[in-house]
């Protein structure tokens, strides 16, 4: 992938689904989210533009789920039920891809991951995004 640092492989925990991502600005933007499914998920993700995955296998296993107001769509494999990346609610025409699907990757390769507040969403509060907290990963000897 030389020359292209931003592109990168992945796939769910059972393999069905593999595919290749191109990160908007890398692990630049990586963040976590405080709204109700996001926080029950914990997920880390880093940013992709409309286009930007690319499915080697598996898409038709994959399978969404939308809710509140229907607007973001989160999927993940129908075999083992890893969630592979949303398209976003505040930028539709992005997605948050989960780090830990990327081959090589970990949530806990960032030790500081930024939180959005999801709980006041800016499509229901009319408010600029807000930073609600940072997540550390400090790890132990």
């Amino acid at each position: 992938m030389v020359g292209k640092p931003n592109l990168r492989t992945g796939q769910c925990h059972c393999g069905t689904v593999r595919f290749e991502a191109t990160l908007s600005d890398g692990f630049s933007s990586i963040r976590r989210c405080t709204c109700s499914y996001c926080r029950m998920r914990g997920a880390v993700v880093a940013m992709a533009e409309m286009g930007g995955i690319k499915f080697l296998q598996g898409e038709d296993a994959l399978t969404s789920y939308r809710f509140n107001t229907g607007s973001a769509q989160h999927f993940f494999c129908s075999r083992c039920g890893i969630y592979t990346h949303h398209q976003r609610r505040s930028d539709q025409s992005q997605y948050g891809v989960n780090v830990a699907c990327l081959d090589g990757i970990s949530p806990f390769d960032f030790s500081e991951v930024p939180v959005v507040d999801g709980v006041n969403h800016p499509n229901d509060t009319g408010s600029p995004a807000r930073r609600a907290g940072t997540l550390l990963f400090i790890p132990a000897n």
